[in-house]
């Protein structure tokens, strides 16, 4: 009980923030293409509170791997090419975790490199911190690799809605409705699991160890 108590406070911190800063980016990006909805409904903002969703965050506190927040709400009238806009919104998401997965890891390896761990206490101080890094690293990569799983309304269906020729997207955003069906029987059979893990483990590796496994 004590260990799984540990394992949420180390995660807690994460999650909260790996999945605010996904949502926000994508604010943010929208806002400056000309589309001020996220900023009138009060979702330019850090604060976890205005972007979390009970539910996607206590499935990722179980899962650790997977989980969502509230979606952002962005009107396509307001932006200049809304299927290109639209797009490098989506992109915004996944990038914001990967480039915060890389901030954890340049962290880590820098408390490493100045060995602060054996100055203050042998290292009893900052454990907790490494730990929350490596955390950070793995949260921050695994919400960038799911949310590029092509299917909408993950962030990579509306980046391959981005890239497809005019026909094909609009065939393509009919799987809008089945989105969520097919993301689901994804899940419990598996096979999300069976591509992102490897795929999880060679870059939290390479990021924090320097090898690929």
């Amino acid at each position: 009980m004590e260990l799984i108590v540990q394992n949420l406070i180390i995660y807690a911190v994460p999650i909260l923030f790996g999945l605010t800063v996904h949502e926000f980016a994508h604010g943010l990006l929208a806002d400056r293409l000309g589309d001020p909805t996220p900023r009138e409904l009060g979702r330019l903002t850090l604060n976890p509170l205005s972007h979390l969703d009970l539910i996607g965050t206590v499935v990722f506190f179980v899962t650790r791997v997977f989980g969502w927040a509230k979606p952002i709400a962005i009107n396509p009238e307001n932006l200049k090419s809304p299927r290109r806009d639209l797009m490098w919104i989506a992109m915004a998401g996944p990038l914001a975790n990967f480039s915060l997965a890389l901030c954890c890891a340049l962290i880590y390896h820098l408390l490493n490199y100045f060995v602060i761990t054996e100055i203050l206490a042998a290292g009893r101080l900052l454990r907790p911190l490494q730990q929350m890094l490596v955390a950070g690293v793995v949260v921050n990569i695994s919400l960038g690799l799911i949310n590029l799983i092509p299917i909408p309304p993950l962030d990579g269906g509306r980046i391959l809605a981005g890239i497809l020729p005019e026909t094909a997207a609009g065939y393509f955003r009919k799987l809008d409705s089945y989105g969520a069906i097919i993301l689901i029987i994804l899940v419990l059979s598996d096979s999300i699991g069976f591509i992102l893990f490897p795929l999880l483990s060679t870059l939290t590796n390479l990021l924090l160890y320097g090898s690929r496994s």
